[in-house]
Formats: C-alpha cells, structure tokens, sequence
C-alpha cells in the first residue's frame, strides 16, 4: 500500500484493521528504507559503528514543484513528501518521537499558498531521551533531485548523499565539474523500488512479516497531523504526536 494509507486517521485504522481482519500479508510503501545507500547506512548504525545516536539530519527537495490539480488531490507535502522523512527519522532515531515542531512558508509557487499548502519547510524532531532530528524540504532545488542522510552519534558520523548518473569528475582551469543528481524519484530510486517489491514477494511466499509494516505508516501519519498543527498555529513551540 502507498502512503498514505488514507488523509483521514480514523479511515486510517477502519482500513487497518480490515487488513489485520484478513489475515494478509501488508506493507507500506516507504521504499526508501530499501534504497542500498540508505539501508546501508541502518546497518552499520545498527552495528553500532558510531555509538548511540544524537542527531539526524535529512534533506528532501524535490526539483519542481507539482501542478495544482496533483496538489489538490495529494493531501499536502506534509502528507504526501514529508511522510517519507518522517518514516526515516523514526527508522534512524531507533525511539519514537514525542514532540515536534514545524515551520512552513509558500516561497516557490501560488499554488501552494492557494491551497493552503506549504513549498518550503523545516522539522524538528526530539525523543524521550533528547535525540534530536532536522528535516527540511523543498519543492525547487534547480541541481535535481536532493536527498541525503546525516546520522551523528558519540563515536562519529555516517552519511549518505545524492545518487548521480555517473561518478565521473572533470578537473580544469575553470574548476572541477561532476554530474548533477538524478533529476527525479523515478530514477533515484529504481533500485529500492525493485528491492521493496522483492522483499514483499518474498514475506507472501515465506509468511514472514514485512519489513515495513502498517503501524509504520500509522505512525507516520501521526506525526505528518501533529507537524501540520504546528505549522498552522505559527507559534514557536514543540507540539506532541
């Protein structure tokens, strides 16, 4: 199942529980917990490479902004891009977090003010213990499609950056130039989309859980509400999920 499940949290878990009624296999969409770079990073965090973790830092900007009519019918970039993030926080962090905050402005496109909608917008993130996570998005970045992954903890730093077409780098007088970013999702993320389907083929024909479940969704969408109630009241004060 695409995230969201559904706008609604209510229809969210009469969904939910039709799914757990059934008895079948479910999984979510959040595909990019399969990207190799990304999972790669979750293992060696997991591995304990540099201590417990203090801070997360991802960056998610899309290089365009959508069309009016996808807007209207996406349920918002908190909901429909800022998921993803929130997906990601909660897979890094390795806690839940209990309070956020959010800030949102329309700096690229009309339409999004139109709509009510934010194009630019920052989060943080903080669990019970104090971890502390950053998100900020965008609509426009002109380079291509940015995503990256900070995680800093007591013994180091991991990282994970842009995926380019190739890794070729051409050095002269003028200076040193490399490909951009792939330009879109589609491209960025070939891999772990074919992952993602693999690993659910794999949990129909085994019976084993999948990876991503559906109380990771619910719990994404949890914090997309909260992150749009922050936003909305303007104040600069944390909200809990």
């Amino acid at each position: 199942c695409e995230k969201p499940i559904d706008l609604d949290l209510k229809r969210t878990d009469e969904c939910l529980a039709a799914v757990e009624k059934a008895g079948v296999p479910f999984q979510i969409g959040f595909n990019r917990r399969f990207d190799p770079s990304f999972r790669a990073l979750k293992e060696r965090l997991a591995g304990g490479e540099i201590g417990a973790v203090e801070q997360v830092i991802i960056t998610s900007r899309d290089p365009e902004p959508e069309t009016e009519e996808a807007l209207a019918g996406g349920g918002g970039v908190f909901r429909e891009m800022t998921i993803h993030d929130f997906d990601m926080a909660r897979n890094l962090l390795g806690e839940e977090p209990v309070e956020l905050f959010a800030t949102g402005s329309s700096l690229v496109a009309p339409q999004y003010r139109k709509l009510g909608d934010y194009d630019t917008a920052m989060f943080i993130l903080r669990t019970a213990s104090g971890r502390q996570c950053h998100i900020n998005n965008s609509v426009r970045a002109a380079y291509g499609y940015d995503q990256r992954i900070e995680v800093h903890g007591a013994d180091g730093m991991l990282q994970a950056g842009n995926r380019m077409p190739t890794s070729v780098e051409m050095y002269g007088d003028r200076g040193i130039s490399r490909d951009k970013p792939f330009y879109f999702f589609v491209e960025r993320y070939a891999e772990s989309y074919a992952s993602e389907i693999d690993h659910f083929i794999t949990c129909v024909e085994t019976g084993s859980k999948p990876a991503v479940t559906a109380s990771d969704g619910r719990k994404a969408m949890i914090l997309c509400e909260a992150a749009l109630a922050s936003a909305r009241s303007g104040r600069f004060e944390p909200v809990k999920p």
